[in-house]
């Protein structure tokens, strides 16, 4: 009997263990699949940046995003933010700009929040004119990630502002004019 009782603690606690294995592996998968998802977002975003599809790219962010570029002011919600790209989206593609982000980026998941890092450089007509650096972060929202976050800054240092113009030379004083 003894024996027995030791055999069915055994038998449950292999159970146990198997079905917790099985949980952490099928949390693992959907992890992957959710990390998956955030790279196939950045994907999406740069070939409808490269494309001239603002609405493609807006359509990337959450009602209440907020969009943080270099050299500018936040951009906050769906709207300023396909307002803002579709100015950066005609100005880049009249320069001739292409976008490539590299595909090694560094994700992370947790419950419904994810972000993903990365590199990306800038090229006009294959020469690089810009290299830099992203973070994004996003959020599941029934079933599909949209960016809640998103910055991103050049290698390139700022450059020094220019020295201040020298102030013009007063005029000379004018003679006195003889009477």
């Amino acid at each position: 009997m003894i024996r027995s009782i030791h055999m069915s603690w055994l038998t449950a606690a292999l159970i146990a263990v198997a079905g917790s294995t099985a949980g952490m592996a099928q949390a693992a998968s959907a992890k992957g699949g959710d990390e998956a998802a955030i790279r196939a977002q950045t994907t999406s975003w740069e070939k409808a940046y490269n494309g001239g599809d603002a609405k493609g790219v807006a359509a990337l962010y959450g009602e209440d995003a907020l969009l943080l570029p270099p050299g500018a002011s936040g951009v906050s919600g769906r709207p300023a933010i396909l307002a803002f790209f579709t100015k950066d989206i005609a100005n880049s593609k009249a320069a001739g700009v292409v976008f490539v982000i590299n595909g090694k980026t560094d994700v992370g998941v947790s419950g419904n929040m994810g972000w993903e890092s990365g590199t990306y450089k800038a090229t006009v007509k294959g020469a690089v004119v810009e290299t830099g650096k992203f973070l994004s972060v996003s959020r599941k929202k029934d079933g599909k990630w949209l960016y809640l976050r998103d910055t991103w800054n050049a290698d390139a240092p700022i450059a020094a502002p220019a020295a201040p113009a020298a102030p013009a030379a007063p005029a000379a004083p004018a003679a006195p004019k003889k009477p």
